[in-house]
């Protein structure tokens, strides 16, 4: 493959999305539209990326900043054309250039490397991506000679009826030559009613040059689909999401309402595990084997290990190690380490703890700012009181623990191992080894209050 750098349109307003948010940064998967289009370009092997911005230009340039980035600015938005011509710097003759669009999220490593490989077989000048739709109303209509060769774009409007049916039509990603593109981007004019600078007008200045141009008809149309309204973000979500889906299945997964589950693209889940209907999977999740998820979970930077049992829980910026029950009800949030063979049970919320190796909390029960030990049995209704009003403080329970039900254990406070803890009691004082602690008002029964009031 010959070096190439890649151009990444996304200077348009997107007016059609009725957002005051840029176009390209709408995300898809909590992650903008125009990452997915970065990410597919350098994977491909480009040398260097160029995005072009215009719209609220500081915004977008912020929210994809990354040292390997070029940044050009295009002031007025005069057409596609114009927007290449404000990356003249970036263009080099001897390196191919791609042209992408920050508002295609659905671009593939693999169409990419498609499209190069086709631009060097056919030893073309400028390579174009094509596609066969059913309805090709409002896009550029590729025209081709009776032996097949390509012989110009032409818009819909200004097509002729015949070449109005022609179902083949310009995606408008581009493979230049470098030297090819800076010679057509001089000789581009904007003598339209429109008065637009029109990259496809550069195919007809090359071929009157003597130049080859070429179309691919590519195999995968979705790879190029182009979001410009709400609707079709959501329906390029579900493209996205469709295809997410069917990885993990190929690769041992069982996902059981494939349309019901939102994985991102950034999750890696382990073969033989059971997704459950209604589960969404985000950010830099890893699941081990054999667990099942679900149904109504939701995983958030998780790292879970084998065998994990999770229902109708959500789990958040933690760890779980390999044989945990979690729920249903329970949510695990940031900063937690579960350790294996835990239970965390129906309506148990833990924060900012570790709990160490075959610890018990059955249902409701808040373990917040905690370092538990291993085979603790934490009884229903136990809290660890962490917070004073102003400071949030540490509780630590020690090994082989038991603690009744309805405890309140109030940090700081350490309960040393093997102690036992009575139902009820509220613990302010740090309780010793192999002790009984029991810290509640005597029971006291008052004959004839009743009937007295």
């Amino acid at each position: 493959m010959k070096p190439f750098k890649t151009i990444i349109l996304a200077a348009g307003e997107g007016s059609r999305m009725k957002s005051k948010k840029p176009k390209v940064l709408h995300k898809i998967f909590n992650e903008p539209m125009i990452n997915y289009v970065i990410k597919a370009a350098t994977e491909c092997g480009s040398e260097k990326l160029c995005v072009v911005i215009g719209h609220k230009a500081e915004e977008v340039q912020q929210a994809i900043a990354q040292k390997d980035i070029t940044f050009a600015l295009q002031k007025q938005q005069l057409g596609t054309g114009h927007a290449v011509m404000q990356a003249m710097d970036f263009l080099e003759e001897d390196k191919n250039i791609l042209i992408l669009y920050g508002d295609t999220p659905l671009i593939t490593v693999e169409s990419l490397k498609e499209l190069i490989s086709f631009h060097e077989v056919e030893n073309n000048d400028v390579s174009i991506v094509s596609a066969i739709v059913e309805d090709p109303t409002g896009y550029g209509h590729i025209i081709r000679d009776e032996q097949g060769n390509f012989l110009k774009n032409i818009e819909h409007k200004d097509a002729s009826e015949s070449e109005k049916t022609v179902q083949e039509i310009n995606t408008g990603i581009y493979y230049f030559k470098g030297s090819a593109l800076k010679e057509a981007l001089v000789k581009l004019t904007n003598d339209n009613v429109q008065g637009e600078y029109y990259l496809p007008d550069t195919l007809s200045i090359l071929l009157q040059s003597g130049y080859r141009v070429n179309a691919l008809v590519t195999k995968d149309a979705s790879a190029y689909f182009g979001v410009n309204t709400t609707v079709q973000l959501a329906q390029a979500t579900a493209i996205l999401q469709k295809r997410i889906n069917q990885k993990h299945m190929e690769n041992g997964v069982m996902i059981l309402s494939p349309e019901t589950t939102w994985i991102d693209p950034s999750v890696k889940i382990a073969a033989d595990t059971i997704i459950y209907p209604n589960t969404i999977i985000e950010g830099n999740t890893s699941i081990g084997e054999d667990c099942t998820i679900g149904p109504n979970a939701r995983l958030t930077h998780m790292m879970i290990g084998n065998d994990v049992h999770l229902q109708s829980s959500t789990a958040i910026h933690s760890s779980i190690g390999n044989h945990v029950t979690v729920g249903p009800f329970a949510y695990i949030r940031p900063d937690c380490h579960i350790a294996d063979n835990v239970k965390i049970g129906d309506f148990v919320e833990v924060k900012n703890s570790t709990v160490g190796k075959g610890t018990k909390i059955p249902h409701l029960t808040y373990i917040g700012d905690t370092d538990a030990g291993e085979k603790i049995n934490f009884g229903c209704g136990t809290i660890t009181v962490n917070y004073d009003g102003s400071t949030k403080h540490r509780t630590v329970v020690e090994d082989n623990v038991f603690v009744g039900c309805n405890a309140n254990l109030v940090a700081p406070v350490t309960i040393h191992k093997g102690s036992y803890i009575a139902a009820g009691s509220t613990i302010t004082k740090d309780v010793p080894e192999d002790v009984l602690a029991v810290a509640r008002a005597r029971q006291q029964v008052i004959n004839g209050w009743v009937k007295k009031h």
